[in-house]
């Protein structure tokens, strides 16, 4: 019997690479009748920051406001690119956005937070979009490959590809 797949994980990183991603969740799911779960992980501040941040903004109240701040700024850049993304689509293809049934923000290491959420929302697959090259492809390129190690269900990396490489195709 071929396995089902019922609800998609999104894992977003915010990268230009990501609308490439959930353009191919979104066919997938269409095509076969998911659910599309998306799922932005802000990682901790370093010690560094951290200890930078409490240097210069003294006030506690303030630095728990700016925290929050920065999560709300996630979650509103989130919800303009996902906007942009669908408004972009013809017609038939936009019908695949019925199929988003959950967009969270949250804060944690990432790789953890995906494999945990996948469980916990009962997915088939998870979804995540490689970065562009350069020095960022390193770390993040540590958390396809660690949810890529750790995961019980299968998951689809997405391979970056540039905006040039995008038009042609």
């Amino acid at each position: 019997m071929t396995p089902m797949i019922t609800h998609i994980l999104f894992a977003t990183n915010l990268s230009r690479n990501s609308t490439y991603a959930l353009r191919h969740t979104a066919s997938l799911a269409q095509a076969i009748g998911a659910k599309i779960h998306v799922l932005h992980v802000n990682e901790p501040v370093s010690e560094d920051a951290r200890i930078t941040f409490e240097l210069f903004v003294l006030n506690e109240d303030s630095r728990k406001s700016a925290t929050m701040a920065r999560h709300e700024m996630v979650r509103k850049l989130l919800a303009e690119r996902q906007a942009r993304f669908w408004a972009a689509l013809d017609e038939e293809d936009r019908k695949a956005r019925d199929l988003v049934t959950s967009v969270e923000v949250t804060d944690g290491y990432p790789a953890e937070v995906i494999l945990r959420r996948s469980k916990e929302l009962g997915c088939d697959l998870i979804v995540m979009g490689t970065h562009d090259h350069g020095l960022s492809q390193t770390f993040l390129g540590t958390v396809a490959k660690r949810v890529l190690r750790r995961s019980a269900i299968p998951t689809l990396i997405i391979p970056y590809r540039d905006d040039a490489e995008i038009s042609a195709t």
